[in-house]
């Protein structure tokens, strides 16, 4: 037990303060919070409730306030608002300002986050007893791909929910069709967005080509430049169900997850940030085809934290 430092005071239920004074941050996220004010609600000197604080949650006070008030910031992103009236809302006087304290404590910028976010909650497939493997890390060569695509402005919403393009295709098959003209020297299909300074959207469909000699006019291309990358593989689903009852495709549902799991939870404790001079994209191979185990890859581009 921890004994208030004021003279002549009783011991005091430490865990019920700091648990109050959470509660009064959480309700004044928006309006910056100080120490004092804080601590004067909590009925303590800012000196003496920011060592308690710290020694409770290993973080000095005001860095747990900015965290707080990032990460609720980052909710509100998710709703495709402007980045200028997110940072606005809590407290940041500029789009720049909010940015940088936004990567530095993520390791990205919201403009990567809001074209990667969705509304599926990466812990639904903890809770389904699936296990988000440990990245593996590779340093690969720049490559070319050709394939079939769509450009849309950003804010139209169309971003990495886009996880499989194909599939909202109503024409003839896109794959086949693809392999059928490119005939690529490897199987495997690549799912990549690329935004522009404009807010265009370019979501490619496409196969690994060692030249664009038989792309025809309708064809999209595009070069991947060398990066290195944290590669995640998606937990195994089974798509039989969804096969025999045309049910919720399982593998998209995952590949969600997965990148929410990417930028909610393993940036965080990782040593790395992303690297906004490359690009990241989607691996589907065989193993994403059959029926049960069905997995695919998520390609990162990383660099470590300065």
């Amino acid at each position: 037990m921890k004994i208030d430092a004021r003279e002549g005071s009783e011991p005091l239920n430490y865990h019920e303060d700091i648990k109050r004074s959470i509660e009064y941050i959480e309700l004044r996220i928006k309006e910056d919070p100080k120490a004092f004010d804080i601590a004067h609600n909590a009925g303590y000197s800012v000196f003496h409730f920011s060592r308690i604080f710290r020694l409770y949650y290993g973080t000095p006070l005001m860095d747990f306030v900015r965290k707080k008030r990032l990460i609720e910031a980052r909710k509100e992103l998710k709703s495709k608002r402007k980045i200028i009236d997110v940072a606005m809302d809590f407290g940041f006087q500029t789009a720049s300002g909010f940015s940088k304290a936004f990567r530095k404590e993520f390791g990205y910028s919201p403009t990567v986050y809001i074209s990667r976010s969705t509304e599926t909650n990466f812990e639904s497939i903890l809770q389904d007893g699936n296990i988000i493997k440990t990245p593996t890390f590779i340093q690969k060569s720049s490559f070319k791909i050709a394939g079939y695509g769509i450009k849309t402005m950003q804010s139209e919403g169309n971003t990495k929910d886009i996880a499989a393009y194909w599939d909202t295709y109503t024409g003839e098959n896109l794959e086949s069709k693809m392999y059928a003209k490119l005939e690529p020297p490897n199987h495997g299909e690549v799912g990549i967005s690329v935004t522009s300074e404009e807010g265009l959207l370019t979501y490619l469909f496409g196969v690994i080509v060692d030249n664009y000699d038989k792309v025809t006019q309708e064809m999209m291309t595009f070069e991947v430049p060398e990066a290195q990358y944290a590669v995640f593989t998606t937990p195994p689903v089974n798509n039989i169900v969804t096969a025999m009852n045309y049910d919720e495709d399982p593998l998209a549902k995952v590949v969600k997850s997965t990148w929410q799991y990417i930028f909610e939870e393993w940036f965080e404790t990782s040593d790395y940030v992303f690297d906004e001079s490359k690009v990241d994209f989607e691996f589907y191979d065989e193993r994403c085809h059959g029926l049960e185990d069905a997995v695919m890859e998520i390609y990162v581009p990383i660099k470590r934290r300065d």
